[in-house]
């Protein structure tokens, strides 16, 4: 019969992946942690809470596009924080920038970096580069105790349950803005339209409130239920649709070309409707 999982969107769907065997379950301070190896995404698979996190197939989407679409529409990111993200993939995408100086990474489970290095180190592996601080603590505290220190801040969280609840607040937006230079950008991701349409609304709403800039834009990644991602962009000068294209410097990646820099910012009406 062999063993399957299935991620529930709402009692009434979900997304379901056959699997070959798991490595390790906890409980961990703050949440389930499972880390299983799937038959069809040939690799393995991080899950939180009963939540896909991440697979080492498609992995690439996520990163890509939480952390090009800030550092390219910035014209010299130097200093980046990381809330979330324990995994290591935004900040993997975050040193592909000869700009940066110094990426700061902020998680407040310590277990998911100790088996996201064990178990997917083809997205953890940068965790030890000499650019990169990592933290195990509380992501809306660090925001609150440093203010005007990035230029930009990527917010790479579950969805908003558990430890998470906070980081989709306008008050944690509104730190945000604090702990970002004048001329700062933060991006966070928002979930999907077809199920948290209320969620993201609510989000690039509170985020317009505080940013003079503020765009949503989505990617598509198979194992997220729903597939359509978004991402809320929140900047305080620089707007991403006029970056010039001598700012795009050659970079290594599946999924984020210049073209696509612009074209994701294009939504489906439905999507579009969602930040009137």
């Amino acid at each position: 019969m062999g063993l399957w999982f299935t991620e529930k969107q709402t009692d009434n769907f979900g997304i379901t992946a056959k699997i070959n065997q798991t490595y390790h379950t906890e409980q961990t301070d703050f949440q389930r942690l499972d880390m299983v190896e799937t038959a069809e995404w040939g690799g393995n698979m991080l899950l939180l809470d009963d939540m896909v996190m991440t697979t080492d197939r498609d992995e690439f989407v996520y990163h890509e596009m939480v952390a090009h679409v800030p550092l390219f529409t910035h014209p010299n990111p130097k200093a980046v924080l990381v809330v979330g993200g324990g995994d290591g993939g935004v900040i993997r995408e975050v040193l592909k920038h000869p700009s940066v100086q110094k990426a700061v990474l902020v998680e407040i489970d310590g277990k998911v970096i100790e088996y996201s290095k064990k178990y997917l180190p083809n997205i953890a592996g940068k965790l030890e580069d000499p650019r990169v601080e990592v933290r195990v603590a509380d992501g809306f505290m660090h925001i609150a105790e440093n203010q005007n220190k990035y230029d930009v801040i990527m917010v790479d969280s579950t969805e908003p349950v558990g430890p998470a609840v906070n980081l989709f607040t306008k008050g944690f937006y509104d730190g945000i803005s604090k702990a970002l230079k004048d001329d700062g950008i933060f991006v966070a991701q928002t979930d999907n339209p077809w199920f948290k349409a209320d969620l993201i609304k609510q989000v690039y709403h509170d985020v317009r409130e505080i940013f003079p800039v503020t765009r949503l834009y989505t990617a598509n990644i198979p194992t997220y239920p729903s597939g359509l991602w978004t991402f809320t962009l929140g900047s305080k000068i620089h707007d991403p649709l006029k970056v010039k294209d001598d700012r795009f410097h050659e970079l290594e990646t599946k999924y984020y070309t210049p073209q696509l820099h612009r074209a994701c910012f294009a939504l489906p009406k439905f999507v579009e409707d969602l930040t009137k």
